[in-house]
């Protein structure tokens, strides 16, 4: 199909169909009037690669998902079940601190202080110095 046909069908622009393949995200042929030719896998991919971008997952990382696919070997409902999974952890650590970023930015809020170093509420005598630069306390794992 066209790349037309394929942005109307995706919901996807030109322009980004275009930044995928030269992202290495999707491939294209060429016919006699060197006009570019997706396959109707492309739309499978597309779908993906918008998923993915949803999730907040980066585009290397997609890349590699699809790694499959983009050597031209169909994603059938097993090849989605392999990348869901393998995306399922990754996305359980970036809800957990997504949701520790939301519920300790609304201290901040409430607090108004809005200094890492002066706050009394969370970090009291500025302790969190001692566990190096960044911002402590707002990684799943931090206390």
């Amino acid at each position: 199909m066209s790349v037309g046909a394929l942005s109307e069908r995706s919901g996807i622009a030109v322009s980004a169909i275009h930044f995928y393949e030269r992202q290495g995200l999707l491939h294209s042929t060429r016919n006699a009037a060197n006009h570019r030719r997706y396959s109707r896998a492309s739309l499978r991919i597309l779908a993906i690669i918008k998923a993915g971008q949803r999730a907040g997952i980066p585009l290397t990382e997609i890349r590699q998902a699809l790694r499959p696919a983009l050597t031209g070997k169909a994603l059938d409902q097993q090849e989605w079940q392999r990348i869901s999974v393998a995306w399922h952890d990754d996305l359980n650590r970036r809800i957990r601190t997504l949701e520790l970023v939301r519920d300790r930015l609304s201290g901040c809020i409430r607090c108004g202080c809005l200094s890492h170093e002066l706050c009394q509420m969370f970090n009291p005598g500025d302790e969190a110095a001692a566990q190096g630069p960044g911002a402590a306390g707002l990684e799943a794992n931090d206390p």
